[in-house]
């Protein structure tokens, strides 16, 4: 199982040279990989491509860029633009977004949301592929080919999926899965058993499984999970992620979160590689002294995996 670590979004006018600097320090720190969210502020592939072309011999992912606001041929562009700037080194994590961000906000239809997602997929996939496309569904048009030069590999699709339907196509048309606040044993009995039957249906190879979850080490687990639902509570809220928390058993993010002592924290890692997951990506989240010790222990966890 590969490590990886979350990109911390920064503020104010240095914000790009912040991130450079925490890709700096996941590279000396041996994560495979750095993931950037794309929500309200820094936008990841921009973000991604400044800021990593300056810091070698990490991939950079999205986790995730939402599909409604952009048409999927300017996706492909932005993200083989990004590419060719990394070197060949960014995964593309997509998904749906929420109905309260997509209808509430941008003002778009939220409407059979996986059949937008089959859709999208069709003209995504063969423009990251370098091929022409000519496709004409319910919920997306293209008729169009791209010219941006390539890194010289294809970039690797992820989709964020947690139903049935959105694992099946992540199996089936993608390259895997980008997971958050999606507990251990519910990786292990449902996504990673549908996502793989899905991918072994369609011919394709073992997906991959991005799982990031909120991770502490500390002597106190009691009040880092009680940090932990009020720093993420409204993901607690989200449809989606409520149907995953529920399906856990759990109350709220906390439950979910990786946290305890260095040994205790390496069992709940363990257990997710056993259940499946191909990359599990720390969200760190600890104040005081923990932030430091959480960090120093995925910086032994990484050296470890990397061996």
């Amino acid at each position: 199982m590969r490590i990886g670590t979350s990109v911390a979004e920064p503020s104010g006018p240095e914000a790009l040279t912040k991130v450079t600097e925490q890709l700096r320090a996941a590279v000396d720190d041996g994560f495979d990989s750095a993931w950037m969210s794309n929500i309200f502020g820094l936008e990841a592939l921009i973000s991604l491509a400044v800021a990593g072309s300056a810091v070698p011999g990490i991939e950079l992912g999205t986790a995730v860029i939402p599909t409604y606001p952009r048409h999927p041929a300017v996706l492909a562009q932005q993200a083989l633009t990004a590419d060719l700037a990394l070197g060949g080194r960014l995964a593309l994590g997509i998904g749906l977004s929420h109905q309260i961000v997509i209808q509430d906000m941008y003002g778009y239809g939220f409407e059979r949301p996986a059949r937008h997602m089959r859709e999208y997929l069709a003209v995504l996939q063969p423009l990251l592929a370098g091929e022409n496309v000519a496709f004409e569904g319910e919920t997306v048009q293209a008729r169009i080919g791209l010219s941006v030069p390539r890194s010289g590999r294809k970039v690797p699709l992820l989709l964020a999926a947690l139903a049935p339907q959105m694992l099946r196509l992540a199996g089936s048309l993608a390259d895997g899965t980008v997971l958050w606040m999606t507990g251990p044993a519910t990786v292990r009995d449902y996504i990673v058993p549908s996502i793989t039957q899905a991918a072994a249906d369609a011919g394709r190879p073992s997906p991959r499984v991005v799982c990031i979850l909120p991770v502490c080490v500390t002597d106190d687990p009691a009040q880092a999970r009680a940090s932990a639902d009020k720093a993420f509570a409204i993901y607690g809220q989200l449809p989606s992620y409520r149907a995953m928390l529920d399906k856990e058993g759990a109350a709220g993010p906390g439950d979910v979160a990786i946290v305890g002592t260095e040994d205790s924290v390496t069992e709940q890692i363990d257990a997710l590689a056993e259940a499946g997951v191909t990359d599990f990506v720390a969200g760190e989240y600890a104040r005081g002294d923990d932030g430091p010790r959480t960090r120093a222990f995925l910086r032994r966890l990484a050296v470890k995996h990397n061996r």
